[in-house]
């Protein structure tokens, strides 16, 4: 009895000590982090690691507040988070784990084929309103955006919008599939999403940023020669004391297995 009792106690030692490593954060990473969470496991099956959204600044945040041991996010990490982090004793990695381009779209039935950084600029500002002002029908102009907690809003609105702020009142969506959604049903909408995400439902824009001397199509081959202007990285940020603990899955994602499924899923390897 006394030997059963006693093996019983090292078994939940042993599973409290197995503690899952959590990730969090950006939500263009989710399907990429997860993918590469359940590989990484089949290889391990020792570790345990729990991939959750809500977008790159809650994915920083929880870093900060020490409630997830990688953050996930699509924009780089700002002077202001990276503050925090150096009051409380830590000091943060970055490790880029791939690429992604954004590509504009719209819906399948507008006539509009092609558009400069600035008309697009003028699109999510609000000065331009109409698609007729673009070679369009006489039609209502309609950008969805992604919430302010996202990295691909941020990145967004400093590549394209040139820093300048969207339009008050625009179309908010929490993740990129419904803007896709909503695209596909509305004839006036217009918006922006990770290569990964593209389907047949929506429209995608050849984009100018030479002023509509040459249009670029939004391809992972357009990105990776470098000839399509709206690429970012995808990060993970840890704290650099945690390493040891993050450094195995880490390793996999940069490794020719994890970087096969960043391939696989329509984003850009390393």
């Amino acid at each position: 009895m006394k030997k059963k009792i006693l093996t019983g106690i090292l078994l939940i030692g042993a599973l409290a000590g197995a503690q899952a490593q959590k990730i969090k954060g950006s939500d263009t990473m989710l399907p990429l982090s997860q993918q590469e969470a359940e590989h990484f496991m089949k290889a391990n099956p020792s570790q345990t690691v729990i991939v959750t959204g809500g977008g790159s600044g809650v994915g920083i945040s929880a870093l900060i507040e020490g409630t997830t041991d990688i953050a996930q996010s699509s924009r780089k990490i700002k002077f202001d988070e990276r503050q925090k982090l150096r009051e409380s004793g830590k000091t943060v990695k970055e490790v880029i784990a791939a690429y992604d381009a954004l590509a504009v779209i719209v819906n399948p039935a507008n006539k509009v084929r092609r558009l400069t950084r600035e008309q697009l600029e003028g699109i999510f500002t609000g000065k331009i309103k109409n698609w007729k002002e673009l070679g369009g029908d006489d039609l209502a102009i309609i950008p969805y955006s992604r919430e302010t907690s996202s990295g691909t809003y941020e990145f967004f609105k400093e590549s394209v919008l040139k820093n300048k702020n969207y339009k008050n009142g625009i179309m908010s969506m929490p993740a990129t599939g419904a803007i896709i959604q909503s695209i596909s049903q509305t004839r006036g909408a217009i918006g922006y999403v990770g290569l990964a995400y593209l389907n047949k439902d929506v429209k995608t824009l050849p984009v100018s940023y030479d002023g509509g001397k040459n249009y670029i199509e939004p391809s992972i081959a357009n990105a990776k020669n470098a000839t399509y202007p709206i690429v970012r990285p995808l990060i993970y940020y840890y704290i650099t004391q945690t390493e040891k603990n993050v450094k195995p899955f880490i390793t996999y994602v940069l490794s020719d297995a994890g970087q096969k499924i960043v391939a696989d899923l329509g984003f850009i390897s390393l």
